[in-house]
């Protein structure tokens, strides 16, 4: 391989040279572990051949102190509340901040890159993506030329050395059936997302274990998937509402960005029918993002912290800038529930 110039190497050369992937490379660079010895050894081998020298700490801050933040969506209260916790956190930190809009369709994870080359023209220190996935295109991308970057709160799973900070989902479905189960009720439902596995999933999950722990099921015949249609949750509502068990309270848990909307949309659909909401159906939210405190009735809902989980992942993104090892898993940050007027004992 020849080389000019005085540049160090990437990470993709540095893997492509010794076979392994830009990950392994990467876990190698940062003295993480999860790799072989004797690769660990082959990778070092190739780091000291080519001259490969990691950025020092702190150096790019020093240089150039701006974070960017990518986001698919800037608008909406999802996005709102994400600028704000980055911003304030920003401020804070004495940080400079960018914001910019994820290319629409296959952009993040085109094989040309336009995105990452312009995005390496405005020379952030860092990036924060708000985006519902990260294309291992572009994962590979930052991590073969070094740039630091931590995922907000992605609704699908994140490679596995992508640093993120997620809500408790899990926690915060569990919140929510417990509450149901507190107040009376025996027969639950549930009005999911179905494709956001990681999302969904595990409030799903943590819906479930916390209704079998009360020595209840739920059955699949009370599970509705939305798929992030506002139609097919009200279509769900109207379907279980129409058995001949029906149940008598329903956890609505479609999407981060609009769950509670979908929520306030089945007690529409309810009301439509004649169903009252609480006093013959239970409806609990998740996300409290507008309009849930100021709806009729108020939304019972789990609390996102996502203006919290905006400044986690600005404050973990700088300790990255700074040199420093990227955690083993996502950072969570805790949910919790808030009890408004949607919720109540099941009638008789």
């Amino acid at each position: 391989m020849i080389r000019s110039g005085n540049a160090s190497p990437t990470l993709a050369v540095v893997a492509r040279e010794a076979g392994v992937s830009v990950p392994t490379a990467s876990k190698v660079a940062n003295g993480r572990e999860g790799v072989a010895p004797e690769t660990r050894r082959r990778v070092a081998q190739v780091m000291r051949r080519l001259g490969y020298a990691r950025r020092p700490p702190s150096a790019a801050r020093r240089s150039a102190p701006l974070v960017e933040l990518v986001a698919d969506r800037l608008d909406g209260p999802w996005s709102g509340a994400v600028l704000r916790g980055v911003e304030q956190a920003a401020q804070r930190a004495g940080v400079g901040l960018l914001v910019s809009a994820a290319p629409t369709g296959d952009g993040l994870g085109s094989a040309r890159h336009e995105w990452f080359h312009l995005l390496r023209g405005r020379g952030p220190s860092g990036v924060l993506f708000s985006v519902d996935a990260l294309p291992t295109a572009a994962h590979d991308r930052l991590v073969g030329h070094g740039v630091p970057f931590v995922l907000i709160g992605p609704a699908l799973d994140p490679p596995p050395d992508a640093p993120s900070v997620v809500a408790a989902d899990r926690l915060g479905g569990a919140d929510a059936a417990r509450h149901l189960l507190g107040l009376g009720h025996r027969r639950l439902a549930v009005i999911d997302g179905g494709a956001r596995p990681r999302r969904d999933g595990a409030r799903v999950a943590g819906f479930r274990s916390a209704v079998e722990a009360a020595g209840l099921a739920l059955p699949l015949a009370y599970v509705r998937h939305a798929r992030g249609d506002a139609t097919l949750a009200r279509r769900g509502a109207a379907e279980l509402l129409a058995m001949a068990e029906p149940p008598t309270a329903l956890f609505v848990c479609s999407d981060a960005a609009c769950s509670d909307a979908m929520a306030l949309g089945v007690c529409a659909e309810l009301a439509g029918r004649g169903v009252r909401v609480p006093e013959d159906v239970s409806v609990v939210g998740f996300g409290d993002l507008s309009p849930a405190p100021w709806s009729f009735p108020r939304l019972t809902t789990v609390r996102q912290p996502v203006t919290e989980m905006a400044a986690r992942a600005l404050h973990l993104l700088l300790r990255l800038i700074d040199g420093g090892p990227a955690p083993d898993a996502p950072t969570e940050v805790p949910t919790c529930l808030v009890v408004r007027d949607s919720t109540a004992p099941p009638a008789g």
